[in-house]
């Protein structure tokens, strides 16, 4: 929100619970579509971040499309995830068919890709503090972003045109998973193994393919150790 209030827009921020003496939020719920035309009755762009880990997600999108349609709203940004498209988790199986449900919608539109955020290896490293190793993907190189860099992305693009599937965007830099769980684990101040595992099927090989990467398109600037607070 911060991204957008810069110029002289009015921003609104679309909350399923009241944010008191809070300018610019107003109450709508993607999950039942209530308060949905009123969010969206004169707004001139809509930037779609809402999403559910799962196969509501195509379900939310198509509410919120519906609501768009019927405002006569101008312009839509969606953001998605590198490798939707080529690696067959679930959850991009389901970020893949909302694409899907925007780009056949008949509302102008863009579509902005990113790779993962930072605070999704933390949550990942975090959830094995019991363990006496962290165990990580072999053979994985990560791409992540920071959601500062991404919002400011997607605040560039909602102040252009249209422009459809955009190029993806990706971190400063391609890291191997065992070098950012040793980052995670000094910053920590823990010390154990990082045991580099080889994972079967064909996610684990989508991501050693390197499919969720973005090497020719970097555009964050803020490194994982900065998002950790430590140095490089």
């Amino acid at each position: 929100m911060a991204r957008l209030q810069g110029g002289d827009d009015v921003v609104r921020v679309l909350s399923r619970g009241p944010r008191p003496a809070t300018a610019g939020w107003v109450i709508g719920d993607l999950a039942t579509g209530a308060g949905l035309d009123a969010a969206v009755a004169g707004v001139e762009v809509v930037v779609h971040c809402a999403t559910t880990n799962g196969k509501r997600d195509v379900e939310t999108t198509d509410r919120l499309l519906a609501a768009v349609r019927a405002a006569g709203t101008a312009y839509l940004v969606y953001v998605s995830i590198v490798g939707v498209d080529r690696i067959p988790l679930p959850y991009y199986q389901a970020k893949l068919a909302a694409e899907g449900l925007v780009s056949g919608s008949g509302v102008p539109f863009s579509i902005q890709r990113a790779t993962q955020f930072h605070d999704l290896l933390v949550r990942l490293f975090a959830a094995q503090r019991f363990s006496p190793a962290l165990l990580v993907p072999s053979g994985t190189r990560c791409q992540p972003i920071d959601v500062r860099d991404v919002a400011a992305r997607l605040a560039e693009v909602a102040a252009g045109e249209p422009a459809g599937r955009l190029p993806d965007i990706g971190g400063p830099a391609l890291r191997r998973v065992d070098d950012l769980a040793r980052v995670y684990l000094r910053s920590a101040v823990r010390r154990r193994w990082v045991l580099p595992v080889r994972a079967p099927g064909a996610i684990a090989a989508g991501y050693r393919a390197g499919h969720h990467l973005a090497p020719d398109r970097p555009y964050g600037s803020i490194t994982f150790e900065q998002f950790l607070g430590t140095s490089p």
